[in-house]
């Protein structure tokens, strides 16, 4: 009997995904283990392995496909002995229903302008030889970013798949330059519509419109249903740095050191201090009970292309300036390369989002489900202040708390804000 070949779920909370890529085509042997396509999901492109072993008999899901969801079956594989003849007892999923028919405006945009991890156009470029390009997404997505044909770059990866450093390679050789006509063409191929409903619209001028990616689509869903369910309520401090600029310029000049401590490390390790001072900040709210975690997973907003995610220093009060640093910076690349694996992203206690780089003096956040609280954090910037009776300058951070008013009261928000800036402007703190 043929074998399905399911939709896999990536994650607990995946219900659907785009199939980005298929890896192997209709006749390919297949053996268990092998990588048989890509699977797109509202955070990441994630590789899809066989379990089974035989021959690709049917594809069921063109690449490319979106909302396909969990469990649907994707393809037929075939075991020893079956033949083309066998797949007809399995059915392929019913067809979409076909698109409305906008009611004002319909604009003609590429997908591709909308994929956030991978594109679809440069993942299925043939080869000049006229068979299928195996190759990883990041190096596909370099490859794009470079205006390099991957068809025309020979992978060094394994059953000669195309790798990272076979793009960055390429990259200094000057090779594997895409012709600049086929662009174009690929584009117009991969165009899809785009309803614009509302009657305003019409009144406005000319726009483009860029199709939902799932990342997006996600976003939107989470954070609306957060604006609109949970019971925020915002308080603010401003933070003296002088202390915590000093040490860490001393920790970073030593001799030998193989970090570079941002004041956003300081920030997460301080959260996670705090956090166990006042523990009933690292709170979630359920219908039947308010849930007090025992350890502190800091989630920290990381800004990637079409959308936002976070992934989560486990257990932060643990581990000292330099681990987290070095986990930040590592868990920051793989957000931005589309290579985070959901439990790297997933299960946080408590989110810090940090746009003081920007030069945001102060902002709110909005919680981050199922958590019950998000710190926003501003820049520093030199600022007046009154000492001793005197007036004087001094480095000054604003930060704003957001909780969920159903687990978290006024008075324990305060008691962590009063925690959080006591231990920032003393960081000497952080190394007992």
């Amino acid at each position: 009997m043929p074998i399905q070949i399911l939709m896999p779920a990536l994650s607990p909370t995946m219900t659907e995904g785009t199939l980005a890529k298929w890896l192997k085509a209709e006749g390919d042997a297949v053996e268990s283990g092998d990588v048989i396509c890509e699977i797109e999901t509202d955070k990441a492109t994630m590789e899809v392995e066989a379990v089974d072993e035989g021959v690709l008999g049917k594809i069921l899901v063109a690449e490319g496909t979106e909302a396909v969801p969990v469990n649907q079956a994707i393809a037929v594989l075939l075991e020893e002995g079956e033949s083309a003849g066998d797949i007809s007892a399995v059915s392929a999923p019913a067809p979409a229903a076909p698109p409305v028919a906008p009611s004002v405006a319909s604009v003609e945009t590429p997908a591709p302008a909308a994929a956030p991890v991978a594109a679809p156009a440069m993942a299925s470029t043939p080869a000049a030889s006229g068979g299928r390009v195996f190759s990883s997404p990041l190096a596909r997505r370099l490859a794009e970013q470079n205006g390099l044909d991957i068809s025309q770059i020979s992978g060094t990866g394994p059953r000669g798949r195309v790798v990272k450093r076979d793009i960055e390679t390429a990259i200094a050789a000057g090779t594997g330059k895409a012709a600049p006509a086929a662009a174009p063409a690929s584009s117009a191929a991969q165009a899809a519509p785009v309803s614009v409903d509302d009657p305003i619209f019409t009144l406005l001028p000319e726009f483009d419109a860029t199709p939902h990616s799932n990342m997006r689509k996600a976003i939107a869903s989470r954070l609306t249903d957060s604006a609109r369910d949970i019971p925020h309520f915002n308080l603010s401090m401003d933070v003296e740095l002088d202390a915590l600029l000093e040490l860490r310029k001393k920790l970073n000049s030593q001799d030998g050191a193989d970090y570079k401590i941002s004041v956003n490390d300081f920030v997460v390790k301080t959260a996670a201090l705090a956090l166990k001072r006042v523990p009933g900040v690292n709170a979630a709210y359920t219908a039947d009970a308010i849930l007090q975690f025992k350890r502190a997973d800091i989630s920290i907003a990381v800004a990637i292309e079409g959308g936002l995610i976070t992934p989560v220093i486990k257990d932060a009060g643990s581990k000292g300036l330099a681990t987290i640093s070095a986990e930040a910076k590592e868990l920051a690349g793989k957000a931005r390369d589309g290579k985070l694996q959901p439990e790297e992203y997933q299960g946080g206690t408590f989110t810090i989002s940090n746009l003081g780089m920007f030069g945001v003096k102060s902002f709110n956040s909005i919680i981050n489900p199922p958590q019950g609280g998000i710190l926003s954090v501003g820049a520093g910037e030199l600022r007046p202040v009154v000492k001793d009776g005197a007036l004087g300058m001094a480095t000054v951070m604003s930060l704003t708390l957001a909780v969920d008013h159903r687990c978290i009261d006024g008075a324990v928000a305060a008691a962590f804000m009063r925690e959080f800036k006591a231990i920032l402007e003393n960081p000497f703190q952080l190394m007992l």
